[in-house]
């Protein structure tokens, strides 16, 4: 996976000395904590949670102590000990979907356009419609008939300088973090973003979803760094999409490509 680029991001004393524009979110930005979770312990589940994680073998790898004790220690929650290996989706060949993709090793990008801002994600070479032209999230009927997306339906509206995004319509199947909690179809997401100096970004995600938890999931908040040029830039190709690996699982190359270099590795972690 991407590493960290802790040694890559500007000095505080010149982060100080640089003006920025709080609305202006374009460029490449990392997250600075390795955590595939929301950070926090969840709620707990209804019985329709419950049933929506039977059959699920959660992962442990890069997932925060104390998440994965509070896992441990629920009697709802399955994990890859003990001999047994997770069957996370994306290990065969699915999309990770909204919000675990997001809260990947990997690097994205925001790009601002008239009516919209594009979310764009490095792992997967995923791009998210963050829709800003005052359009209604689809719900009722609408909703029912647009029908379940890996990644959902997003609209954002700026409330001060703080970028709010919601997002509805998600597809069940796809795990809510690593350890394999589940979301439904009629959970709704909000996820803010706030910049907080030149080189900074704050964001936070909520899980709301009555149909599976008993209360609202707030997950922690995560910094974001923006990375420079350098930092994206391989054999003289520079670019988010610069890498040397897709991080695209396709079943034509599957076995030489995203087996040997995905999820092999992590089940092999996961026996460590």
């Amino acid at each position: 996976m991407f590493p960290l680029m802790a040694g890559l991001f500007l000095s505080s004393e010149k982060v100080a000395a640089q003006a920025f524009e709080p609305h202006e979110l374009s460029g490449v930005w990392m997250r600075t904590v390795r955590d595939h979770s929301l950070g926090t312990k969840p709620p707990p589940l209804t019985q329709a949670g419950i049933n929506a994680m039977k059959g699920r073998i959660g992962d442990t790898d890069d997932e925060l102590r104390e998440v994965v004790d509070a896992a441990r220690a629920s009697s709802q929650v399955r994990l890859n000990e003990n001999g047994a290996e997770t069957n996370a989706p994306w290990l065969e060949c699915n999309p990770m979907g909204f919000p675990r993709l997001l809260n990947d090793d990997e690097p994205m990008e925001f790009i601002i356009t008239k009516d919209k801002i594009l979310q764009v994600l490095q792992s997967e070479h995923r791009i998210r419609y963050l829709w800003t032209d005052g359009r209604e999230l689809p719900s009722g009927q609408n909703l029912e008939n647009l029908g379940p997306a890996w990644y959902g339906h997003s609209v954002a509206k700026w409330d001060g300088n703080t970028l709010v995004v919601n997002t509805v319509g998600l597809e069940e199947k796809a795990w809510l973090d690593n350890l394999g909690y589940p979301k439904s179809f009629h959970a709704r997401i909000e996820e803010t973003w706030k910049r907080v100096d030149p080189n900074t970004l704050e964001s936070q995600l909520t899980l709301f979803d009555p149909e599976y938890y008993t209360a609202p999931y707030v997950g922690a908040k995560r910094t974001f760094k923006r990375l420079p040029d350098r930092a994206m830039t391989f054999f003289g190709w520079s670019g988010l999409f610069a890498g040397i690996t897709e991080g695209i699982c396709a079943p034509v190359n599957e076995v030489e490509g995203y087996d040997k270099e995905f999820r092999d590795v992590a089940r092999a972690k996961s026996k460590q």
